[in-house]
């Protein structure tokens, strides 16, 4: 199976939108509802669910805003959780909070937020999504997203457990390296996008990762054959 970089991965998005007339939002949508269709096939009865989604403010958020409106139409009860104020969103990811804000989609802003709110956000979800940092993350975490990562995993010790399913790579994890950049989320399933990334194949990986599922978005086969996918 092919990985790629992460700078191969910008490239890809980058032809389909430059080279192809792919929009970078087309691209999130589809991102976000094959996510979610993936989502709901790992579940008995979605319905059943209480889905947290946590969301940091750049693409790998987009994602997780378009995951919950899906989520939400497919019948799970959703709850977005912002771990950046939502002045920082910006482009695609930013209408994606504008979609949510008008739907009346329930959702809480934790930015500076100490880790006892965290803990009670989460305190009854059975599935935990996690939206928070995408493959550009190389440096440990900091600030709102450390928290946000390390009350994910404190969430893991108390059971009832749910279930973390990371978007694209899980936060905290160098995408490139293989390895936790600090605070890194144990998933059960990774939705990684396109295609697999470099980093999971390395020894150990598979503890932050999970299963991993390839989800496609849209990129035309034409670009797909470019870069041997």
């Amino acid at each position: 199976m092919l990985a790629l970089s992460r700078a191969r991965v910008r490239e890809v998005d980058a032809v389909a939108m430059d080279e192809y007339s792919l929009p970078g939002i087309v691209l999130m949508e589809n991102a976000g509802r094959n996510a979610s269709e993936a989502i709901v096939r790992l579940f008995d009865s979605i319905s059943d669910q209480n889905v947290v989604v946590v969301v940091g403010p750049g693409n790998n958020g987009g994602d997780g805003l378009v995951i919950a409106r899906y989520l939400e139409l497919a019948g799970a009860k959703v709850r977005v959780v912002l771990a950046s104020p939502p002045q920082r969103f910006r482009g695609d990811s930013l209408t994606n909070l504008e979609i949510i804000n008008r739907s009346g989609i329930n959702q809480v802003c934790l930015a500076g937020a100490v880790t006892e709110q965290w803990q009670n956000e989460l305190l009854s979800a059975t599935c935990v999504i996690d939206a928070i940092l995408g493959t550009g993350a190389t440096d440990a975490a900091r600030g709102d997203s450390k928290v946000a990562i390390e009350s994910i995993l404190g969430r893991m010790k108390i059971n009832p457990r749910p279930r973390v399913i990371s978007i694209d790579v899980p936060s905290g994890f160098d995408c490139d390296r293989g390895v936790p950049c600090g605070p890194c989320v144990c998933a059960n399933e990774t939705l990684t996008f396109v295609a697999s990334k470099q980093g999971f194949k390395t020894n150990g990986a598979e503890i932050y990762t999970g299963r991993i599922q390839i989800v496609d978005i849209g990129v035309p086969q034409v670009v797909r054959n470019r870069f041997g996918l």
